[in-house]
């Protein structure tokens, strides 16, 4: 079964926020978060069969993007090799797939992995996409091809060689911030490496959340700790102080405790990633995950065409009121670090206030 857009007006979700799709997801993310509580990203975790197999797809993926260099465009926004990289996975990704799903299952599948690299026409990346890949994960636990045994592995090898992909394809191809300056991630683009960061980090006793403002904590730590590595990842491709381009990261930083920061995360992940309409406007639902909303659309039709917006009707984040299509246009903070030698104005970025529930 190919899933398709379901959630297309307020009151599709907000039933779904209430349904038993929404449940699974959040249940199977905090299924996940709790296996890595106390444990460094180095710690020695033997892998299954699985997860060696979902490491082989990610190193075919991540040499599809060494194989298609960027075309060489003088333009600070998406580069369009990108699509040739997009197409190159999704002819390669149902035989990719061939040894890990079960037949009838890789069309579905399929979609969900594909839809985790960014939008093809858009050459975009944010929260959404990021959400495709914990929704592949979670498909291929509802066919039990992956076991509550593999949770830590998963999280600590699988999704953090997803992160490292990402940030090949950001970087090679400067991947723009889907939305309006990426508002629905801790940084540009992500949002669960942080959640899962900080759920390692809860019962250290000496680290705490102002600790990411020390450069030495982050060069010694953040090759065991995902949320460090991180903030240590956004100041190597930013200019000025934490406060000024991820006051975000910023206003976290003055929890009490990583148990806070990590708890608040989830209830930030529930109101601003699968709350926002936005979002979830694009994502798709089938056999494994299901939900139905006021009617559904080939999925086809989530990729805006070129003559317009499909047959879907959007809603914009602040800021997007105006949008060309699905939001304005920002070239990525890479691509701005490279053009101008990494040497930016040290200027604060244009945000705007929400509350933080850390408190």
């Amino acid at each position: 079964m190919i899933p398709s857009r379901q959630i297309l007006t307020p009151s599709d979700l907000s039933r779904f926020l209430e349904s038993s799709a929404c449940t699974e997801i959040v249940g199977f993310l905090t299924a996940l978060n709790d296996k890595i509580i106390g444990v460094k990203t180095t710690d020695p975790i033997e892998d299954s069969e699985i997860i060696r197999k979902l490491l082989s797809l990610l190193g075919k993926i991540k040499q599809a993007n060494e194989d298609i260099p960027p075309l060489d465009t003088k333009s600070r926004f998406g580069n369009p090799a990108f699509r040739d990289f997009y197409d190159k996975c999704e002819k390669e990704i149902p035989e990719w797939l061939a040894d890990i799903v079960p037949a009838d299952s890789i069309e579905e599948a399929s979609t969900y992995l594909k839809e985790s690299f960014g939008n093809r026409r858009r050459i975009d990346y944010g929260t959404g996409h990021e959400l495709n890949f914990l929704a592949f994960l979670l498909c291929l636990h509802k066919l039990k091809v992956i076991q509550t045994d593999d949770f830590r592995a998963l999280v600590i090898h699988v999704f953090y060689k997803y992160i490292d992909v990402m940030r090949g394809l950001q970087l090679t191809y400067w991947l723009e911030p889907a939305g309006s300056q990426g508002v629905w991630g801790l940084d540009d683009y992500h949002f669960l490496p942080f959640l899962f960061g900080a759920g390692q980090m809860r019962t250290h006793k000496y680290l705490k959340p102002k600790s990411i403002h020390s450069a030495e904590i982050l060069d010694e730590f953040s090759k065991d700790y995902m949320y460090l590595e991180c903030v240590r990842f956004v100041n190597s491709i930013k200019t000025g102080s934490l406060r000024w381009h991820s006051p975000m990261l910023d206003d976290i930083s003055g929890a009490k405790s990583w148990e806070k920061v990590n708890l608040g995360l989830f209830k930030m992940f529930r109101a601003e990633v699968i709350g926002k309409l936005p979002i979830m406007q694009h994502f798709m639902f089938g056999s494994l995950i299901q939900f139905t909303g006021s009617g559904g659309s080939d999925s086809a039709a989530d990729d805006c065409n070129h003559d317009g917006c499909g047959d879907h009707s959007h809603v914009y984040a602040f800021g997007q009121e105006f949008p060309d299509c699905c939001g304005i246009k920002v070239p990525s903070a890479a691509a701005a670090a490279a053009a101008q030698g990494n040497s930016g104005s040290g200027k604060p970025r244009d945000v705007f206030t929400r509350p933080i529930p850390f408190d």
